[in-house]
């Protein structure tokens, strides 16, 4: 009996993790980093303030644990849309496209949330190894339009895509779609057309 005491402890912590990593997507897609706040998430989640401590020691906490939990999501949707396209050009487009696509979701709206907000140094390194391997996807399609600096112009590539999330992120004039569009003709052709 104790055996199935303990694993029914073991799911209902486990339940209640995942129902504050929710309500801090949540917090963070609307409300940005200012809004992710340890009373925030015990409203959000019915638990008083002392127990959200008990799951996370702090707001980087529970940035790590977003990141280790949503970002291989996001990262593996742009993968697949990579691996679905046939030729190199048609894989640095899709790079582009499903990144800004994947704005709206509130997973990568936790995810930009999180790195433009103040983390510890831990958080800000797991953010930037899964940027790392984000633009790794696309240093293989850049060396195979023969590009003599394929790591360069993917880190380059992927400060498009960052520019274009955070213009889209600030409700800009143009509509999604266009900024979408002038992203990918910028990765693709630069400044000329």
């Amino acid at each position: 009996m104790p055996r199935i005491r303990a694993a029914s402890v073991a799911e209902h912590r486990t339940m209640q993790r995942q129902a504050l990593l929710d309500a801090a997507r949540s917090l963070l897609s609307d409300g940005g980093t200012e809004a992710l706040t340890f009373p925030a998430l015990a409203e959000r989640t019915g638990l008083a303030r002392s127990s959200v401590y008990e799951y996370f020691r702090s707001r980087a906490a529970v940035v790590e644990a977003l990141c280790a939990t949503d970002f291989p999501v996001w990262a593996a949707e742009v993968e697949a849309a990579m691996e679905a396209a046939e030729t190199p050009r048609d894989k640095i487009e899709a790079y582009v496209r499903t990144q800004l696509t994947l704005v709206g979701d509130r997973r990568h709206r936790a995810v930009v949330a999180i790195s433009a907000g103040e983390l510890d140094a831990g958080a800000r390194e797991k953010i930037r190894a899964a940027h790392g391997g984000l633009v790794a996807m696309v240093v293989a399609a850049l060396s195979g339009l023969g590009h003599p600096e394929p790591r360069l112009t993917a880190m380059l590539l992927q400060g498009i895509v960052d520019a274009a999330v955070r213009r889209i992120d600030l409700g800009a004039a143009e509509a999604p779609a266009e900024i979408v569009t002038a992203a990918v003709d910028m990765a693709l052709h630069g400044v000329s057309r």
